[in-house]
């Protein structure tokens, strides 16, 4: 996992566009998709510059040779000071292979412990249960469901409910082996 860079447009257009019928049900930004790579290229730029300058962290997850983008995730500010959200997706071809619980359990190792977040969201449609797995295995406590709060299926605006998700700070449980580096190339886990 690292910050998306403009140079890898053409992997994340392809994950995309391979994918469209698994993500479109759950992510309102797959129906504004397939896009021409320069739509990519500047989505990533606006990637990259929000997470240059600490307001959004969106993280590439790539295969270990960098040749794939296997999906995306990352920290969301929106929830206000001291709260991440994570999101994340996963390519069709890579669904089930416990990858999105991988990257969640080292965001969330990352967030406490680097960023010293003191409470971490997700935020699932309640008929997405590859979704609401992941949070459940990782240990986040279920706080409750909001009506009316995220997209419909085909893209309508406050079609269906959102169940949150929460773990804070001291209850983490570092679960994943990792090692995470700060943008200069230094080892900060």
């Amino acid at each position: 996992m690292r910050c998306w860079e403009p140079r890898d447009a053409p992997l994340l257009k392809e994950a995309v566009d391979s994918s469209l019928e698994h993500l479109r049900p759950w992510l309102p930004w797959a129906h504004d998709d397939p896009q021409p790579l320069e739509a990519k290229v500047e989505l990533l730029r606006e990637f990259r510059g929000r997470f240059d300058l600490g307001q959004d962290f969106v993280y590439g997850i790539f295969s270990a040779d960098e040749s794939e983008a296997v999906g995306g995730t990352g920290f969301h500010t929106r929830r206000g000071e001291g709260i991440f959200e994570i999101g994340y997706w996963i390519r069709a071809s890579r669904a089930g292979q416990g990858l999105c619980t991988e990257a969640t359990a080292a965001l969330t190792r990352v967030g406490f412990e680097v960023c010293e977040i003191d409470r971490i969201e997700i935020r699932v449609d309640p008929a997405n249960e590859a979704s609401l797995a992941i949070p459940r295995k990782l240990g986040f406590a279920e706080e409750g469901t909001l009506r009316g709060v995220f997209h419909g299926r085909d893209g309508s605006p406050r079609a269906s409910d959102s169940v949150v998700f929460a773990l804070l700070r001291g209850e983490f449980e570092r679960a994943v082996e990792l090692q995470a580096f700060d943008a200069a190339g230094e080892r900060v886990l």
